[in-house]
Parts: structure tokens; sequence; C-alpha cells
């Protein structure tokens, strides 16, 4: 059957062309609405954009002019309209208004508070180690010494330098985990 009388038969109101249309379209329409709603739609999405092409074709049947082109791109062009609409109306819903810009600032402001009561836990747990600990800590993290040459200052091994490090890191990590 034509495109013409394919229109002609579903103007008649015929249910088995507007079947056999759906069964013949609807994994082309599918992929054209999957391209549009990709990583922001979902499957339902998707079905909604198909359904609602081929209630659209339904429902206006007479708007296909086969002067313009084939009835398979007017579907094809209908279901990309349906899936930007639904594109738009989600990214819509997902958008924060302006009027909420004062509760983004107020995350930043919560942000900042947590990293200073981090800092503040840092440096306490830090003045807790013992010596030589906190030395070969605040030599090698805040001075940027190499263990070579914390070794060299504080006459220990460059093992025992290493070995250190790493037991204060443990130490730090359990002190400030927690917060």
């Amino acid at each position: 059957m034509d495109d013409e009388k394919t229109i002609a038969a579903i103007r008649a109101r015929n249910e088995k062309t507007i079947a056999e249309v759906i069964n013949k379209y609807s994994r082309l329409l599918w992929s054209v609405a999957d391209a549009v709603l990709n990583n922001i739609g979902s499957v339902q999405d998707v079905e909604e954009c198909v359904a609602d092409t081929f209630i659209y074709l339904w429902e206006h049947p007479e708007k296909y002019d086969p002067g313009r082109g084939k009835l398979k791109t007017w579907l094809s062009i209908i279901a990309r309209t349906q899936a930007i609409n639904r594109y738009r109306g989600i990214t819509r819903r997902n958008t924060v208004p302006l009027e909420d810009a004062d509760f983004l600032n107020q995350i930043g402001i919560v942000d900042d508070i947590l990293q200073e009561e981090t800092k503040r836990a840092l440096l306490a747990a830090v003045n807790a180690l013992g010596e030589p600990d906190r030395e070969i800590l605040i030599r090698r993290y805040y001075y940027d010494q190499k263990p070579r040459e914390i070794a060299l200052a504080l006459n220990i091994t460059i093992k025992q330098v290493d070995n250190r490090l790493y037991q204060a890191k443990r130490k730090l990590r359990e002190r400030v985990s927690p917060l």
C-alpha cells in the first residue's frame, strides 16, 4: 500500500491500516526519539514519544502532504519533534530556578564551614602526634623536604622516615575520618 492510500485508509478510520503503520515504523521512530532523549530520558519517555507520534497521525492524517515527502519521513519528523519537546520538559524540571540561587549560595557556605572544621581537626591531630612524627610530617608536607633531607636533619635512616610518615598518616586518617 502506498503512502496516499495509507493516509486515505487512516482518514476513513481503518484500524487495520494504523496497526500496519505502527508495525512498519515503530522501530524507526523509536531510534529517532531515542537519539534525541539519549542519556536524559527514560525508556518510558521514548515510548511515549513514539505513541504520541502515532496518535498524532490518527488524529491529524490530513496534515500529511505526499507532495512534500514520504510518510516515513513525516513520521520521523513528528517523532523527533515529540522527543525535543519531551527533552525540553525534562530539562526544565531538572533546572534550579533563579529564586533558588540563595539555596546554592548556602550550600557553598556549608562547604566552607566543613572545610574549616576539617582543617581544625587536621591541625589538632597533627599537634597531637608525638615527636619526631610531628616534625617529620611537617618537614615533609609543609616544607616539602625529601625523606633523605629529613633523615639527615634528624639523624635517622630514610627507612625510619618512610615508616614514621606512613604511621603518622594512618593516625591522622583515623582521627579525621569521622568528620
